[in-house]
């Protein structure tokens, strides 16, 4: 039976998802864009996607916290990355307002694809999780690659794994090809994960587990 994993750029309100299938890790069966996350949530099941990695917050910043545990792990490793506000402030704060359509997106998919909640091993049947394409294409990378040339980065390394070129392709489409890898790696049980085992209320962050 061929693989199924999915793979979802999270925009603002008005960008909506990007959204791709991808099947054996070799090639893009399906492509969606839209701003309804149920219709979203829907479309993985149809798809028949047995893992969803997901770039946006699967969790908000605890009060009092600076940052999220897997964040701070990202840190550690040299890649930057946005930390995640509080619910609240999210809310109030135009530059966190992308966010929300994840927040809505992760309640959509839970109750048919729970939240990977940590450990080493692959939790039989579907799962979400969060993933970040900067630490992905780190990951498929080796080393820490540059965010500012990140649609030239990233479009090799895509090209190094089997992807076709497509000059037509958006950033948040090659993005959205990149979670869909690292959701692959976790089907395959080849994947790290961020965070910290101590707080799992923090969330984790998914990433394939060697390079390319």
């Amino acid at each position: 039976m061929p693989r199924r994993v999915a793979g979802i750029d999270v925009g603002g309100p008005k960008k909506g998802f990007h959204a791709v299938v991808i099947e054996d890790g070799a090639r893009v069966v399906s492509r969606l864009r839209t701003r309804d996350a149920e219709a979203l949530a829907d479309w993985c099941v149809d798809q028949g996607a047995q893992v969803v990695g997901v770039d946006a917050p699967c969790r908000w910043r605890g009060p009092g916290a600076a940052a999220r545990a897997p964040e701070r792990h990202l840190a550690r490793e040299g890649i930057a990355c946005y930390f995640s506000p509080t619910e609240a402030r999210a809310k109030e704060h135009s530059f966190y307002r992308w966010m929300l359509p994840g927040a809505a997106l992760y309640a959509a998919l839970n109750p048919r694809f729970p939240l990977y909640a940590g450990g080493a091993a692959t939790p039989a049947g579907p799962v979400v999780f969060e993933t970040f394409p900067q630490a992905v294409a780190c990951a498929l990378a080796g080393q820490v690659v540059s965010a500012k040339e990140k649609r030239t980065v990233r479009g090799d390394l895509l090209r190094r794994a089997g992807f076709p070129p497509d000059d037509e392709a958006s950033m948040d489409e090659l993005d959205a090809v990149l979670c869909a890898l690292a959701a692959d790696a976790f089907a395959r049980g080849d994947f790290f994960a961020y965070g910290d085992t101590s707080r799992p209320e923090d969330g984790f962050i998914i990433v394939p587990g060697r390079a390319l």
